[in-house]
């Protein structure tokens, strides 16, 4: 009987966003733009930092894999979006599915630990100085990186298997518009204790102990740059660890309210919202934010616009 329910689930139904037949050709044309400006904005800073000779350093680096993570995750979250802005509903199969949490899961573990990698690279510019050029070879960048992305990878394969596993007997309808773990194991007949155990064993913990190490670098960071005697190398010092800062609190404020503290079922709406807020604007934020407020990028980038000028 086990095998024949699970054999008449083959596919979800995604609600998006409901019905919205007088706002949708708006809606869709305002995600459109954003989405292809964040595409852009990311591409930008990945292709500056890869061309300019002073973008050459760990910061940067680290900086274009984050905004790598912010091109994976977008890419495969907004189209299905918009689809179903215009569908305002749709179909997805059970296989399309888990892959599409999968590649949710990937850079979003990868974001993590890349954004505790930045700070530990500015612990050393600020905590360390005369051991920086010692301790940030790009054997060690390449080191780090790889291992965020690794990680990101086998850690969320673990859960794409175990999720993998489970049978669907109905219903069959996931009230958001994209596929995630909460709803995926509501949906499920079989049991899931045991998937749900070991998803908070494994995730939590990579959620919270990146931001927990940044907290502590930071206090550390701050300490140091409280000693500093001039008020222009005080400036300098947090003007290289604000936007930092800023993005930490923009992306682990809207991951712990979906994730850590996710708002009631009575409040799908506004769990929705804070959905379209960390897959549609964060990632536009991110890359603008390093932009508007880095000399060196707003250097480079005007150099190139005069170059091709010329």
């Amino acid at each position: 009987m086990n095998k024949m329910n699970q054999s008449t689930i083959t596919e979800f139904i995604l609600l998006g966003f409901g019905n919205h037949h007088n706002s949708k050709i708006l809606v869709f044309t305002l995600c459109l733009i954003v989405h292809i400006m964040a595409l852009k904005a990311n591409a930008l800073v990945i292709l500056l930092v890869g061309v300019t000779k002073s973008l050459h350093s760990p910061m940067y680096f680290f900086l274009s894999q984050l905004s790598l993570s912010e091109i994976l995750f977008t890419s495969n979250i907004v189209p299905s979006m918009l689809w179903l802005i215009l569908k305002e509903r749709g179909k997805v199969s059970i296989a399309r599915c888990l892959s599409q949490f999968y590649l949710l899961g990937v850079p979003t573990i990868a974001q993590c630990l890349l954004l505790g990698a930045m700070s530990f690279d500015r612990y050393v510019a600020i905590c360390r100085p005369l051991h920086y050029a010692t301790i940030m070879t790009f054997t060690h960048q390449l080191q780090m990186v790889t291992f965020c992305w690794l990680f990101g990878f086998s850690l969320a394969l673990c859960v794409y298997i175990l999720l993998s596993k489970l049978t669907f007997c109905g219903p069959n309808t996931i009230n958001h518009f994209y596929c995630d773990v909460a709803p995926l194991l509501k949906l499920s007949c079989s049991s899931t204790s045991y998937i749900e155990l070991v998803t908070a064993v494994l995730t939590f913990p990579i959620l919270l102990s990146p931001f927990m190490f940044i907290i502590v670098t930071y206090i550390s960071i701050i300490r140091a740059i409280l000693k500093i005697s001039s008020s222009t190398g005080r400036h300098k010092a947090f003007s290289t660890c604000s936007s930092h800062l800023i993005i930490v609190c923009m992306y682990y404020g809207t991951l712990s309210s979906i994730y850590i503290f996710p708002p009631r079922e009575n409040s799908i709406n506004l769990n929705k919202g804070l959905s379209v807020l960390y897959t549609l604007v964060t990632p536009l934020l991110n890359p603008l934010i390093y932009s508007l407020r880095n000399q060196d990028i707003r250097g480079a980038i005007f150099k190139h616009i005069q170059y091709l000028r010329l």
